[in-house]
């Protein structure tokens, strides 16, 4: 998938040793907790999410590696898309991270963009991220692609949300 500015390449396993220099700015966990993971530790999520599915098979897992276009440029971060729900009703929760030297440059914006209009064709019509209050960068991201802010709160994370206009769903409403 592409983007204006980005090559948004299906996550592999073999990512995780690019990635895993990507994932080593402890500012990235400000807001999610945690830090770092090993090679090791990034190798077996990845082996786990590229099978595509959950374990028990109630969410389809889609990520993408973000990658400026241009000769062999550097990865610069993921996007993700947990997809539930039946077919004529598919919710996708989006997750993005942007490593901070290519964060304000608007990539979180476009990838995010790029991956909602992938998914509205397969019938994907509500779109939701799970964002900090206090993360503003990440709430901005989540303001310009279409997301709105709700009042459920869960684990300290407001959840965003939107309708996809022109999605399977969209069509099944009588007007």
């Amino acid at each position: 998938m592409w983007s204006p500015r980005l090559a948004l390449e299906p996550l592999a396993v073999e990512h995780a040793d690019e990635l895993a220099g990507v994932l080593e700015h402890r500012d990235l966990y400000r807001f999610t907790g945690g830090g770092p993971p090993t090679l090791r530790e990034l190798r077996a999520r990845y082996a786990r999410q590229v099978r595509g599915r959950s374990a028990d098979g109630s969410a389809g897992w889609l990520n993408w590696v973000l990658r400026p276009t241009g000769n062999e440029q550097p990865a610069i971060g993921f996007v993700q898309a947990t997809v539930t729900g039946e077919a004529a009703s598919l919710t996708a929760d989006l997750a993005w991270l942007v490593t901070p030297a290519s964060q304000g440059h608007g990539f979180a914006v476009e990838a995010a963009t790029a991956v909602s209009s992938w998914l509205r064709p397969l019938g994907v019509g509500r779109t939701r991220a799970s964002i900090r209050a206090d993360h503003t960068a990440s709430s901005r991201v989540a303001r310009r692609i279409g997301l709105t802010p709700t009042t459920t709160i869960v684990d300290g994370e407001v959840l965003w949300e939107a309708e996809v206009a022109g999605s399977a769903r969209d069509r099944a409403t009588p007007r």
